[in-house]
């Protein structure tokens, strides 16, 4: 354990430590023949490499940069969400493009709003990690609407199809099912706000507190990041989701046939 700033954090050895939870949770899925011991193992080794490289990156960017590479790091990791929201909706014709326009306008819309508002500094140590945030809660609404979207245009081709042959337009024929999508890509964010403070402290307020701030300062910039984050959930959800569903229909307004 060392101290900056009268902060209290782990040093390497405490991390190295904390390697053993890691062990706990690889034996445990081990013998409960989950079948994930070998994926466990990977993804804690990948999560401490990327967050060295990671960090080491933004030391530089964070010296030298300032906002123009602040906001070019948050356009990589709108990149890289993207692809990985995109794996959710395997099948659906140019999947990561509509998870990439979806997670690229709630970030932009949220992020700039709060960028030009003045509710957050220009400064790059702020814009990042709150660029992130978004980002990542863009990233998990943007993935699970275009999966319900997928699994609604196989399921339910039938009813769809048989409002198409009533006249109805491809919008509104998948209309219902794109308020599905977005229902249960909003939940969780919903969920997650009701509860905000009564069950776990939010990792933005606990941070700061962590860092010595008081807590009311603290419980206003969560509030902030709770706001934002629905905002970004919400609006990338949707444009996601529209996105996606253009792409079920052909231009003579035909239901495709998704692979698999």
């Amino acid at each position: 354990m060392t101290t900056t700033s009268g902060l209290s954090v782990p040093d390497w050895p405490g991390v190295a430590a904390s390697l053993l939870l890691v062990a706990l949770a690889a034996l445990v899925a081990y013998r409960q023949h989950l079948h994930l011991t070998r994926e466990l193992l990977i993804a804690a080794a990948r999560a401490g490499v990327q967050l060295i490289a990671v960090g080491a990156i933004l030391v530089i960017l964070f010296r030298h940069t300032g906002l123009p590479g602040a906001l070019a790091w948050v356009v990589l990791m709108v990149v890289i969400a993207g692809y990985v929201a995109g794996r959710r909706g395997a099948g659906l014709p140019h999947a990561r493009r509509s998870a990439t326009l979806g997670v690229a306008f709630g970030s932009t819309v949220t992020l700039g709003a709060l960028i030009l508002l003045g509710v957050i500094s220009t400064q790059a140590r702020v814009v990042v990690p709150v660029g992130g945030m978004i980002v990542s809660s863009a990233m998990q609404s943007t993935g699970i609407a275009l999966r319900r979207l997928v699994e609604d245009a196989r399921t339910a081709r039938d009813s769809i199809e048989a409002r198409l042959a009533l006249g109805l337009s491809a919008r509104e024929s998948f209309l219902p099912h794109r308020r599905s999508a977005l229902r249960t890509a909003l939940i969780p964010a919903i969920d997650s706000t009701k509860v905000v403070g009564l069950i776990s402290l939010p990792g933005a307020m606990t941070g700061l507190i962590l860092a010595g701030v008081d807590p009311l300062t603290a419980i206003r910039y969560q509030i902030v990041v709770m706001y934002m984050l629905l905002a970004a959930t919400t609006l990338a959800a949707l444009a996601g989701a529209r996105a996606a569903e253009r792409t079920l229909f052909d231009p003579a307004q035909r239901l495709i046939t998704l692979p698999g």
